[in-house]
């Protein structure tokens, strides 16, 4: 990284400095077989090869004094009197004034462009970074991703050698969340550690901005400790702000004694804006769904209570009703002919009046679901069907009751479409619950051609599955028959990843 060009060790230097020595003797060497053919001064220029090797790799300090070694070698090697560092001729001196101001100036542009070049492939670098979380974010894919992802750009852009995002937790401990690292070590993710020491995520804590902590040293703490464990001698981070309120901190961390470079925080910042974007989406679209959960197990519970109160009331009281009618019917004297079919028509009359509340009262919430469960209300729908049905129950005991009311309503009104506009002569309903969800498969051999877009009950299905955290996809070919492929999450806090 340019930081790190810029502030370079002592081995550094030593390195640079022998580099100096080795480019200045090789030249030296090739001025010495040319020197027979070619005036000696003429050949001083090509000690600026080595001064630029130098600027380039090393700055342009170690390039003035690869000049200054430069002069002193050409000097005491080439000029009169030889194996002395003395200028006889004034015009020699203005030469070598001439050599080392000039390679001081080119040393300076040949470091100043690999800086700038430095410079470019970095804001490059980090360019290509941010979309790529960006356009992760801009997905809605899972935040655990976002996390790891924007760990590891962090961890690749700083030079570190790791790197950690944690949340911050309502009883004063932090959360990791993800970690990354270029060197075979455990960072604890989904552990919880107190903040009983000095860390970056104390001291984002304590500030609410950018915290550098430049040695652990002999520190006490759960998270001091740790970075001694694993190396680490100096970490710099970032908060990352969710809606105003301190979410949680990005850190990078080095086991190099160099120090991160001056504008560390501020690429760390760039990618803390991403995930406070990521992490409103997440929180928006978790609460779009508890409230959806809501509305739909309101309306559920409404149905149940209607249904009730029609059994119990309405229903009851309409066959106490019913048996009263026949009671009189029979007592009624033979030459009371017309009452006794009047009152036979009004039992009649009541009888169909009390099956079409019973089927109001099936169509509002089945009783049978909640009595009975899942299994025996899709035998029920599949006995009542108009279409065939062959149905296959992979489940065992009774499931969630918001699971159970969604995938009964699901089947209910996909048999009610296949009834309506499939013109199927079977539909194979199967249902199994596996690995934290419960999967529905129902297919039919119609005419297909089923297009949410266009309504059919599909666009309903949908909102109704979505509210459960579940998912609902539709493949329905011209002339192939409609597939209906659901999943519902026994856990509402775990749905399933969309395909």
């Amino acid at each position: 990284m340019a930081g790190r060009w810029m502030r370079p060790s002592v081995a550094r230097w030593l390195r640079g400095l022998l580099v100096s020595v080795i480019a200045v003797g090789a030249i030296s060497g090739v001025i010495a077989l040319l020197e027979p053919h070619l005036p000696v001064l003429s050949l001083l220029v090509l000690y600026i090869l080595a001064v630029l090797v130098v600027a380039v790799g090393w700055g342009t300090v170690l390039a003035l004094v690869t000049a200054i070694l430069s002069a002193v070698c050409f000097a005491y090697l080439f000029l009169t009197p030889a194996g002395a560092v003395r200028v006889a001729d004034w015009r020699e001196l203005v030469a070598m004034g001439v050599f080392v101001v000039t390679a001081v100036v080119v040393g300076e542009l040949a470091a100043r462009s690999r800086r700038e070049a430095q410079e470019a492939a970095r804001l490059s670098e980090e360019q290509s970074a941010l979309r790529r979380v960006a356009t992760l974010v801009a997905q809605a894919g899972p935040p655990s991703a976002v996390f790891e992802a924007v760990t590891r750009e962090v961890g690749l852009l700083c030079d570190a050698d790791l790197a950690r995002m944690e949340r911050y937790e309502a009883d004063g401990t932090v959360t990791g969340l993800a970690a990354w690292g270029q060197v075979p070590v455990e960072l604890a993710v989904g552990t919880r550690f107190p903040l009983d020491g000095p860390s970056i995520a104390r001291g984002v804590k304590e500030t609410g901005g950018p915290v550098r902590v430049d040695s652990f040293g002999q520190d006490a703490g759960t998270i001091a400790r740790e970075a001694r464990t694993v190396g680490i001698r100096s970490s710099v981070g970032c908060p990352i702000v969710v809606d105003g309120r301190l979410w949680g901190v990005i850190a990078a961390s080095t086991r190099s004694e160099d120090p991160f470079p001056p504008d560390t925080e501020a690429q760390i910042g760039r990618f803390t804006e991403l995930v406070a974007t990521a992490v409103a989406n997440a929180e928006a679209h978790a609460e779009l769904r508890a409230s959806r959960a809501r509305i739909v197990a309101t309306a559920d519970e409404t149905r149940r209570r209607i249904e009730r109160d029609l059994h119990d009331g309405a229903q009851q009281r309409l066959v106490s009703l019913a048996l009263r009618l026949r009671t009189a019917a029979a007592v009624v004297p033979p030459e009371l002919d017309e009452v006794h079919q009047e009152l036979a028509r009004a039992g009649t009359e009541l009888d169909e009046i009390l099956g079409d509340l019973r089927e109001l009262s099936r169509g509002i919430h089945p009783a049978i679901l909640s009595e009975g469960g899942l299994g025996p209300a899709l035998r029920t729908l599949a006995r009542r069907s108009a279409v065939p049905v062959e149905l296959q129950m992979a489940t065992e005991g009774r499931l969630p009751e918001r699971v159970e009311v969604t995938a009964y309503y699901v089947v209910a009104e996909a048999l009610t479409n296949v009834a309506k506009h499939a013109e199927a002569s079977l539909v194979q309903v199967e249902v199994a619950a596996t690995d934290g969800r419960v999967r529905l498969d129902v297919r039919d051999d119609g005419v297909g051609g089923a297009d949410p877009a266009r309504g059919s009950g599909l666009v309903g299905l949908k909102d109704r599955v979505a509210a459960t955290g579940g998912t609902l996809r539709v493949d329905s070919r011209p002339g192939q028959g409609t597939s209906l492929l659901i999943e519902l999450p026994l856990d509402p806090g775990r749905p399933p990843d969309a395909g």
